[in-house]
């Protein structure tokens, strides 16, 4: 090949997408699920992610993926320098949209635990009010999750086939319902499930028919109750805790005969408010429906 045609092939290659991952305040899990997604490592080149590179600078990327949420000065800071350099942001996870588990530190209680003292551990100095990424900056594409999956991440890198989430984790899960009616809750405590009955004919505090899908239902799939880590379905983004509360009770009202005192008290026991709080956080702030994947 001659250099007049070497050049021009030089010209009209396809330069490849670049992107980075911002960690905010979260737990790293996101990027541990985006490091299982290695289809992407073809496609695309990473250029910053402190988990994995060693980079001081955020380079101009074509993509912006921020995990975690903006929870002290230094994730206000970090952000605010970073945002301007891609051309799309996208918020990654639950922590990115409502806060996650993190979020738990706006109760008081929480709060005066770490504001009492702000100099004892020489950590960045939180906030008064933890805030979801676009609050700060102007977010393109949202992706909900505790984590998000590898296959949605890959969806919002835009690889492979265009990728259509199911409305719900019940659409995700295929399990049958059946007119079955329980009249109590089930504990994992050895009994065998049965594998193609839904999990709430069995007994199970299930919120998959409120939950968005997209996940492929990996849980329930596997037996597991869907505690709602994908955050609320398109009809819940923008209703109230107390709405989304009163819909899952009328669904086990219809499906089963425990007490709705009993599965309120459930719905806000420890183990399920980390997940399911999130719910009422949504109703925040309106969002584009057409931006969350």
């Amino acid at each position: 090949m001659n250099q007049t045609s070497s050049a021009q092939s030089d010209s009209t290659a396809v330069a490849t997408p670049t992107f980075a991952v911002l960690q905010l305040s979260g737990c790293s899990g996101c990027e541990v699920s985006l490091l299982n997604a290695d289809v992407w490592a073809s496609q695309h080149e990473l250029v910053y992610m402190p988990l994995v590179l060693s980079a001081e600078d955020l380079p101009p990327v074509d993509t912006l993926l921020v995990s975690g949420a903006v929870y002290s000065d230094d994730d206000l800071h970090r952000l605010q320098q970073t945002a301007h350099r891609a051309r799309r942001v996208v918020a990654v996870g639950t922590c990115a949209l409502s806060g996650g588990v993190a979020n738990l530190g706006n109760r008081e209680s929480a709060r005066r635990v770490f504001l009492d003292d702000t100099s004892r551990r020489h950590l960045p100095r939180l906030l008064p009010q933890l805030r979801p990424v676009d609050a700060v900056v102007s977010v393109d594409l949202y992706l909900p999750g505790c984590p998000p999956t590898p296959r949605l991440f890959e969806a919002a890198l835009k690889l492979g086939e265009p990728f259509e989430p199911a409305k719900t984790v019940c659409q995700d899960c295929g399990r049958i319902k059946t007119r079955d009616r329980p009249d109590r809750l089930a504990r994992h405590s050895g009994v065998a499930i049965d594998p193609e009955v839904c999990l709430i004919n069995q007994g199970y505090l299930c919120i998959g028919s409120s939950t968005r899908g997209g996940c492929g239902a990996p849980c329930t799939r596997a037996g597991h109750p869907c505690v709602g880590c994908r955050g609320p379905s398109n009809g819940f983004i923008s209703r109230s805790a107390d709405e989304w509360f009163a819909a899952i009770k009328r669904v086990f009202e219809r499906m089963t005969a425990i007490s709705r005192e009993q599965i309120d008290a459930e719905l806000r026991s420890p183990g399920l408010s980390l997940f399911v709080f999130q719910f009422a956080d949504y109703a925040g702030a309106p969002r584009d429906i057409e931006k969350v994947l």
